[in-house]
């Protein structure tokens, strides 16, 4: 059973992921990239979030492993991911043409695009696999990793649920709606890099402290 520390960390994994992949800004691209098979929306949102789920799965695993290998600390990859957010929360703020380069037309894919790019990198994208990297290194026990992949197949069943409807939801919210959805997952991905970039130099901070008392 879940303790209330393994529950916050829960509910920071699953925001986190959520905003990076964000998938009610995903369903107008989704919807343009299988114009061209209506019919075959359903089997492609499956496999395309089974790949992100896959994808997810694996760095989830070997995240330590990679850590390790490379000698790579916690507080850097804190700063490096908290960076690599703001960075991305704050282009999707200035940008206002995103859905507008999105065109049915261009998006008709000659293969099955489910795994690519649907799969990765629009779910499943260099975002999220940071996100879950950044947020292995913070896993400091067990229950912390179950909490992870708690979080990674909730954003993945959520995601594939929004896709399944994402016909609907694009006709429903507008071209309108999605931009306002858009700028504000921009600015929570912005707010979380910022977080993410503060306990890193919490830690380093704290370490040249302790270092220096020694």
């Amino acid at each position: 059973m879940f303790s209330s520390a393994d529950a916050k960390f829960v509910v920071l994994a699953f925001s986190s992921l959520f905003s990076v992949i964000n998938p009610i800004e995903a369903a107008p691209i989704f919807v343009a990239m299988t114009a061209g098979a209506p019919q075959e929306r359903r089997r492609m949102a499956f496999r395309a979030c089974l790949a992100a789920a896959l994808i997810l799965a694996l760095f989830a695993l070997t995240g330590g492993a990679i850590f390790s290998f490379f000698g790579i600390t916690l507080p850097a990859f804190q700063i490096a991911g908290g960076i690599l957010f703001t960075s991305m929360g704050l282009a999707t703020l200035r940008d206002d043409d995103r859905h507008d380069r999105v065109e049915p037309s261009d998006a008709r894919p000659k293969r099955d695009p489910s795994v690519v790019p649907l799969g990765m990198p629009l779910i499943a994208g260099p975002g999220a696999i940071s996100t879950v990297m950044v947020l292995v290194g913070q896993a400091r026990d067990g229950g912390h990793r179950a909490a992870l992949a708690v979080a990674i197949a909730a954003n993945i069943v959520l995601t594939l649920v929004i896709l399944l409807a994402a016909p609907a939801i694009v006709t429903r919210i507008g071209e309108t709606g999605q931009r306002i959805v858009s700028k504000i997952m921009g600015l929570i991905t912005a707010v979380i890099g910022v977080q993410f970039v503060l306990n890193g130099v919490e830690s380093v901070a704290l370490s040249i402290l302790k270092t220096a008392r020694t």
